[in-house]
């Protein structure tokens, strides 16, 4: 379409020369229908603008699709490869014979019984440490009164309640007599392991070579056997625990804590261990059980 003021500039000098032939009327209805040839002109070049956006959009649009369209059409053919294989693989699989599927089923089966084992191992040793635990609390309120004289301690799932020669037997390196003081330290260590009847323990007693020998005693080996013995009988008659628990044993000044060349050296070496078991029972029944289980599956 040409444009409609083009006409206008044609017509223009026509009109100025016959204005005067022209009446007012006339030239106003066709100054009106210019402004209105003009204002369609500017609506439809303002359409066209739109169109045009609107077409260059809807081409981008286009071409993002087809390019979705081809990564989809890899995807897709990638997926179907892949349960190619998948397919091949079950075909595979198929072909496995009963006794390879046996053993399979048996590695399964292994796994399963492992993961329980280590489950019984990890509740019984957490039984272990929870008696252990119960024990060192029972001791430390029974025996925190004595300080160093009643060192107590747990090591490697051990616990160790040392006395020394001065709470039991009275700072004399010779004697293996209990008096009633030191009976009532034995008094607190028992009612403690009496509150633990399933507990065993040993009476480990360490002395220091500068024992004067007597009638009744050689040497340390002697001594040490003897304060242990002494021990264990007054925790049986006094304190009415088991025999069945009790292992009474002397080291004489074998190993040493501390260094004999002073006097605290030897004090600290001059002790009386009392060695509370783990509780193990649980732990050997799993580790028998295992190496039974395991002989069995070597045999043929």
């Amino acid at each position: 379409m040409r444009p409609t003021h083009t006409y206008l500039v044609v017509f223009l000098p026509t009109v100025v020369l016959f204005n005067s032939c022209v009446s007012s009327g006339k030239f106003k209805a066709m100054e009106t229908h210019a402004q209105k040839s003009d204002s369609l002109y500017a609506w439809t070049m303002q359409t066209l603008k739109t169109c045009q956006t609107s077409n260059a959009d809807l081409t981008q649009q286009k071409k993002d699709i087809q390019s979705q369209m081809t990564s989809l059409n890899g995807l897709l053919t990638a997926t179907q490869d892949n349960n190619t294989s998948l397919r091949k693989q079950l075909l595979d699989l198929s072909t496995l014979s009963s006794a390879q599927a046996e053993s399979i089923k048996r590695s399964l089966d292994n796994i399963g019984a492992k993961d329980i084992y280590i489950q019984q191992l990890r509740a019984a040793i957490s039984h272990r440490d929870s008696v252990n635990l119960a024990v060192v609390l029972q001791l430390k309120a029974a025996l925190g009164g004595y300080g160093e004289d009643a060192a107590i301690k747990i090591e490697k799932g051990t616990v160790y309640v040392d006395l020394s020669e001065k709470l039991l037997f009275n700072s004399d390196s010779d004697s293996y007599k209990i008096d009633d003081k030191a009976k009532q330290v034995l008094g607190r260590l028992a009612r403690v392991l009496n509150d633990q009847p399933d507990v065993e323990f040993t009476v480990l007693a360490h002395t220091e070579s500068v024992v004067h020998p007597q009638e009744v005693l050689v040497d340390d080996w002697d001594l040490s056997v003897k304060r242990s013995t002494s021990v264990i009988r007054i925790l049986q008659t006094d304190f009415s625990i088991s025999p069945l628990r009790m292992t009474a044993a002397g080291r004489s000044e074998y190993p040493g804590m501390a260094p004999t060349d002073t006097p605290e050296g030897r004090a600290a070496n001059r002790r009386t261990r009392v060695v509370i078991h783990p509780q193990l029972d649980p732990l050997l029944r799993l580790l028998e059980h295992k190496q039974d289980e395991t002989v069995a599956g070597s045999l043929p």
